[in-house]
């Protein structure tokens, strides 16, 4: 199939920038403590130590921000008047964990499912999950992994799924050497918006013959975009029983006990 062509107006361009200019000037910070008003996402990040809510929310926002930009502790301090790195590093310590983290994206997911316009998007029983690569310094045990893909160039992968409601319901920080399908069935069993899923869609990297038997097993249809499809076979039991427009797929015949000493033992081979 051919890559279908962008068939966007010229015109459209000047709508979006005039749509722009008609949205008022808002601080980041003043529209997260909105959201947080109508949801309370960050009731999730309390005290590790006495689990007591956090009392500074704004600087709690800031440190937020900071970690979706990936802008750092010290870039944020200088873009705020209200708090320094000391004190963002103190919040960051204490109340921003990983767990902290997915509770309060739970939250903010299953919100913006509510949301009339998310309904035009989809149902949010389709998800498609992929790795994106962030390179980092040249220092410790990455050095020492090597990437068929990404070569010896250190780094991780925050591997994500996205519903068909734009909401990213999972991310997850992965080495960027490991095979990206395990985390495909961790990523859908993370939280509510994942266990409704029902089609899920990935690329290459997510494809194994485990997630296709794991993810039936557990409810999901798994429709992977498999790059090298045409070398893949099908190994059958009976190959008679093949419909003759799929002898091109099949394989080895699958059959039990085949040359083993112990005709007791039901141990599958590949036999020609």
């Amino acid at each position: 199939m051919e890559r279908l062509k962008a068939d966007v107006p010229e015109e459209a361009g000047d709508l979006v920038l005039d749509l722009y200019r008609r949205l008022p000037e808002a601080r980041i910070t003043d529209i997260l403590v909105e959201v947080d008003e109508d949801i309370g996402f960050t009731d999730a990040f309390t005290h590790l130590r006495t689990g007591a809510p956090c009392r500074d929310r704004i600087g709690l926002l800031n440190v937020i921000l900071a970690e979706g930009l990936n802008l750092g502790l010290s870039k944020m301090a200088n873009a705020t008047s209200s708090h320094d790195f000391f004190q963002l590093s103190r919040l960051s310590r204490w109340h921003v964990e990983s767990e902290a983290l997915d509770h309060a994206l739970e939250r903010v997911i299953e919100e913006q499912a509510q949301l009339p316009m998310a309904k035009y998007w989809g149902t949010g029983r389709t998800a498609s999950s992929d790795g994106q690569f962030f390179p980092t310094t040249r220092q410790g045990e990455a050095m020492n992994l090597i990437s068929a893909k990404y070569g010896s160039e250190p780094g991780l992968k925050a591997y994500t799924h996205v519903s068909d409601q734009f909401g990213p319901f999972a991310t997850q920080v992965i080495p960027a050497t490991v095979n990206e399908a395990p985390y495909i069935l961790d990523g859908l069993l993370l939280n509510e918006a994942g266990k409704k899923v029902r089609e899920q869609y990935a690329d290459t990297g997510g494809f194994t013959d485990l997630v296709f038997a794991t993810t039936s097993l557990l409810g999901y249809l798994f429709r992977p975009r498999i790059r090298d499809l045409t070398s893949k076979k099908l190994h059958v039991f009976d190959r008679k029983a093949v419909p003759k427009d799929l002898n091109g797929l099949t394989g080895c015949r699958v059959a039990l006990n085949c040359e083993m000493r112990n005709p007791t033992k039901s141990t599958a081979l590949l036999c020609p």
